[in-house]
Parts: C-alpha cells; sequence; structure tokens
C-alpha cells in the first residue's frame, strides 16, 4: 500500500467515525428537545454532510487505478474533512459558550 492510501485510509476511517459522532449530537439534542432553540443541531446536520462527502472522496481515491486522480481525490477529501472539523468545532464553541 503507497503512502498516497494510508492517508486515504485515515480519512476514511477518522470521517466514518465523525459521521457518527455527528449523529450521536443531532439525536441529543432532538431528544432533549433542544433542536430548534440552537443553531447547533443544522451545524451539525451540515458537518454529517460534509463527512460523509469526505468519505466517498476518500474511499475513490483508494480505489482509483490512477496515480493523478487518486491524488486529486484525496487533497479534496482532504479539505472536506478539514471543513467538517471546523464546523464540529464551531458546534463545540457553541455548547461551551452558551451554558
Amino acid at each position: 500500500m503507497s503512502t498516497q492510501q494510508q492517508k486515504s485510509t485515515h480519512i476514511l476511517n477518522a470521517s466514518t467515525s465523525l459521521v457518527g459522532f455527528s449523529f450521536v449530537i443531532v439525536s441529543s439534542l432532538r431528544v432533549l428537545g433542544l433542536q430548534n432553540k440552537t443553531s447547533v443541531d443544522d451545524i451539525a446536520n451540515i458537518a454529517v454532510m460534509i463527512f460523509i462527502v469526505s468519505t466517498i472522496f476518500s474511499f475513490l481515491s483508494i480505489r482509483s487505478h490512477h496515480e493523478e486522480r487518486s491524488i486529486l481525490l484525496e487533497t479534496i477529501a482532504d479539505y472536506i474533512f478539514l471543513a467538517g472539523l471546523v464546523l464540529l468545532f464551531t458546534v463545540a464553541a457553541i455548547f461551551t459558550f452558551n451554558a
């Protein structure tokens, strides 16, 4: 396995884990009845979608047989993953400062 595929594998694993984590946030807010009181659930829902897209690009990068395409797909997955992390940071900041 090349270094390129190892990085994509890490992105894939982390993205799928964070999809689950984001779902836990959204579900918890709905159970507590707080989904309409804050924008946290909207941000977490966007994070879910972003991590799913990152997972797809990472998977496509691993499956690609063309080195250039694999690098491009991995780069896209990497930046999308970073955007999802920024959104989860935003959720954590809202939780912290609105408590």
